[in-house]
């Protein structure tokens, strides 16, 4: 029989200095109590979050990188929330950033379900008996892990997915759009049939297709792939021209601009959240709005980057010298199973308009910013997800440096 845990971490997983400012400040909600959200009088240009009541929501995943950003924004909501995981991870850990205090209320109140989303049995007994109003798939990748938690939840009220812009077919014609044709062959072919599953199925859905994420705690190697070589003080080999053009989004909002209060009376609950944008909070925003309903959206940031520009904004975000960047081409050198560079080696950027005009999203982070906000509470820290590794540098730039000679 599954159970749920309240979970509570004793020791936070960063060490973090007295003066830090947290992005989650709010009193402590009681999530069993079912709130009405009720309007402020507020600045222009502040974005008001309402929904009826308190929902059960299911997080499938959720202890890497976007799941740990959007638990804690549903939570400040007070919705009840659990996270399905295989356990072997922690199910709370503290962010960068993150007061002691605001980490203790949020681990108090997340929930645990353990298994295997494989198992697929497991999946539907266990979430039967759970019964679960929304559902965040942050960790599927393939149609067949989604139908069973679609036929243990036949009173779903929404089944929020996390695809990927990887989806699209490579084109000539940028940015792509949702309407854009896709690649059934692509290496994200299992989002697009998930997708395609719930399109097929009578269930409220909705779709976000992000580019790349970046971040604090990213565990893809993306700005921490220059972060390292910055630090080392190395050339920075970049493919072909460098004017290849990509596109970034970050994770979660800014800290400077996360103004997050709540206004306890007659048990009614208003939520005031100035300028909360970027990945996380389009996540939060697709919840309960009509307009998402059967959508997909991409979600990103608004201006596109030349990969040498990226290399030279991480230097900017994170203090360093501007770099040198090496220019090569990948058919000259044979990396065997390494990847010598984190993108992939062509334009891709994606338009984030319908978002902005559906949803009223706009990203608030500059590229810079982002960086700047990764690296200050990450990298900068002494914390990354992979250890330095230039053997494919050393390999581009020998051979550089014999034909330059």
């Amino acid at each position: 029989m599954a159970r749920l845990m309240v979970v509570q971490q004793k020791q936070p997983a960063f060490s973090l200095p007295p003066a830090s400012l947290s992005d989650f400040n709010g009193i402590r909600l009681n999530n069993s109590t079912q709130y009405k959200r009720r309007a402020l009088q507020q600045p222009k240009g502040a974005l008001q979050v309402k929904a009826s009541s308190a929902k059960k929501v299911l997080i499938m995943g959720g202890t890497r990188f976007i799941g740990l950003f959007l638990s804690r924004l549903l939570v400040k909501e007070g919705h009840q929330v659990t996270l399905f995981t295989r356990g072997k991870a922690p199910i709370a850990q503290q962010l960068p950033g993150e007061t002691d205090t605001d980490f203790s209320d949020f681990s108090s109140k997340i929930l645990h379900l353990k298994g295997d989303r494989k198992d697929f049995d497991f999946v539907k007994t266990s979430l039967s008996a759970e019964g679960f109003d929304i559902v965040y798939d942050i960790n599927g990748r393939e149609a067949d892990e989604v139908e069973p938690i679609l036929d243990a939840l036949p009173n779903l009220e929404q089944y929020i997915y996390c695809s990927s812009a990887g989806v699209y077919l490579k084109s000539d014609l940028l940015p792509h759009y949702e309407r854009d044709a896709v690649d059934p062959k692509s290496r994200h072919k299992g989002k697009l049939e998930t997708e395609s599953l719930l399109n097929s199925k009578d269930v409220n859905w909705t779709s976000i297709r992000p580019v790349y994420i970046y971040g604090p705690l990213n565990y893809n190697p993306v700005e921490e792939w220059f972060f390292h070589r910055l630090k080392a003080g190395r050339p920075i080999p970049i493919p072909n021209s460098g004017v290849q053009i990509t596109q970034l989004g970050h994770v979660k909002v800014s800290s400077q601009n996360y103004k997050a209060f709540y206004v306890l009376r007659n048990f009614s609950n208003t939520i005031k959240l100035n300028k909360l944008q970027d990945l996380a909070t389009a996540f939060i925003k697709v919840l309960g709005n009509e307009k998402a309903s059967k959508q997909v959206f991409n979600i990103s940031g608004e201006k596109y980057v030349t990969f040498d520009g990226l290399a030279r904004a991480c230097a900017k975000a994170a203090g360093f010298p501007e770099p040198e960047l090496i220019h090569y081409n990948p058919k000259d050198f044979d990396f065997g199973k390494k990847k010598a560079f984190p993108f992939r080696d062509q334009h891709f950027f994606a338009s984030v308009d319908k978002a902005k005009s559906v949803l009223g999203w706009k990203p608030e982070f500059d590229l810079v910013e982002g960086l700047a906000d990764s690296y200050n509470l990450d990298f900068g820290r002494g914390t990354f997800r992979k250890a330095a590794d230039f053997s494919t540098d050393d390999i581009i730039l020998n051979k550089s440096f014999v034909l330059q000679n």
